[in-house]
């Protein structure tokens, strides 16, 4: 295993595209457009504030985080804006040794702690509850296209301020 110690993260607009499609194929496979997140956020583009790759100690792409902005529409249709984590891509034969660990971490230093929006992903609850993730306000929320509720989860410091019931879709002005 190697020291992720010696990761270093570095904007993400600062990569090739194609090397970031090409990482995110080996990932989650050539068909990862065909899921309910990419419905989610259709339409916009990733925050590069807030999106970063991560370099191995030979200066490798081995993993990618992108924040896009998206919104909870509730029954009422008001738009509550929160920003969808994801994908959270490292290499396969890179995993475990802490990258997503690394840029899960840069993406929340970067969040702007006088406005810290909520945050959105379909993931692992046992891997993303060490963040702060929890399905717990999200069972009232559906998306366009089928997912796994008990995947869905948030994180917020105030969850009394998430709708109990809402559509998660894209932000778009």
């Amino acid at each position: 295993m190697n020291n992720v110690a010696t990761a270093t993260l570095i904007p993400l607009a600062q990569v090739e595209p194609a090397m970031i499609e090409e990482l995110l194929d080996r990932a989650f496979g050539p068909d990862r457009h065909d899921r309910t997140a990419y419905k989610v956020r259709e339409g916009t583009d990733w925050l590069p504030a807030l999106s970063f790759a991560a370099l191995d100690e030979d200066d490798m792409l081995v993993g990618t985080i992108q924040i896009w902005p998206v919104a909870l529409t509730d029954a009422d249709g008001r738009r509550h804006p929160l920003l969808m984590v994801g994908p959270v891509a490292v290499l396969p034969e890179r995993q475990s040794e802490g990258f997503g660990h690394a840029l899960m971490a840069g993406m929340a230093a970067a969040l702007d702690p006088k406005a810290p929006l909520p945050q959105v992903l379909i993931g692992d609850p046992e891997y993303y509850g060490r963040f702060g993730f929890t399905a717990a306000p999200t069972g009232g929320w559906s998306m366009p296209g089928p997912f796994e509720q008990h995947r869905l989860l948030v994180c917020t410091a105030n969850p009394a301020v998430l709708p109990s019931e809402g559509t998660l879709g894209p932000w778009i002005g």
